[in-house]
């Protein structure tokens, strides 16, 4: 009798699994760097994916104490670098789904001399919940995701009452959470979700002016390009908030 595999179920995710086949300068860069940058933790099925008992020890990996920011959906890194490279004083842990992506993100960082960013090619929703305990995370960014536009999609997006209510339970009391989108239907939904989020407070009360220090990407620029707004949110955790 042939043998018979378990199917592995697929989970709803907030990113479509692409190929990890790399260019030539990126496998250079990854051959160079991943040793030092990349953090590897055991997946549970799929290859993004973490094992329920996944633990790191971030002070180890950085080799100091600091302020731990969480970035969500890096790319390619273009703000990743420039926004750890103005900010010296932080640790930066970059979710990253895609090999090629994360490899063009060592690149950029060691072009920039940049060394408190840690990149994890793994699911940054399930790692923010396994890899950060309650009240760790000084700052998350999660700037532009994908706004999965058809209404039968939107339950992969990453902005969700769910996921809301993670962030505000490991963002540290008045720790920030800064979003961004140029898409309007997007940015509604996640002000409309956050602002209910019992354990975060819109800073701003509505639309937050631009980040100063999030520098202009190619992808942002393309978005002005067509015609695009860009809207900005930032929430903190409230004080007192559960975890």
């Amino acid at each position: 009798m042939p043998e018979v595999r378990e199917r592995v179920r697929r989970e709803v995710v907030s990113y479509v699994r692409r190929s990890a086949r790399m260019n030539t300068s990126q496998q250079r860069a990854w051959d160079a760097h991943a040793d030092d940058w990349v953090v590897r933790v055991p997946p549970r099925d799929t290859s993004t994916s973490i094992a329920a008992d996944a633990a790191v020890d971030f002070d180890a990996v950085f080799g100091r104490r600091a302020p731990r920011v969480v970035e969500i959906g890096p790319g390619r890194g273009e703000s990743l670098a420039a926004l750890a490279a103005a900010h010296p004083e932080v640790d930066v842990v970059a979710f990253e789904v895609f090999e090629p992506a994360a490899a063009s993100i060592l690149s950029r960082l060691a072009r920039a001399g940049v060394g408190n960013v840690r990149v994890l090619v793994a699911n940054g929703a399930e790692g923010l919940e396994r890899l950060f305990g309650p009240g760790e995370v000084a700052e998350l960014w999660t700037f532009f995701p994908d706004p999965w536009h058809k209404a039968r999609h939107h339950k992969r997006r990453l902005v969700s009452p769910e996921f809301a209510a993670l962030a505000a339970s490991r963002l540290a009391p008045g720790g920030l959470w800064r979003l961004a989108t140029d898409w309007d239907d997007y940015a509604e939904w996640m002000r409309e979700t956050l602002d209910a989020c019992p354990g975060l407070t819109n800073v701003h009360g509505g639309w937050a002016p631009r980040w100063a220090d999030r520098p202009l990407t190619k992808y942002e620029q393309r978005g002005l390009a067509a015609g695009r707004r860009i809207h900005d949110l930032t929430y903190t955790r409230v004080e007192g908030a559960a975890a």
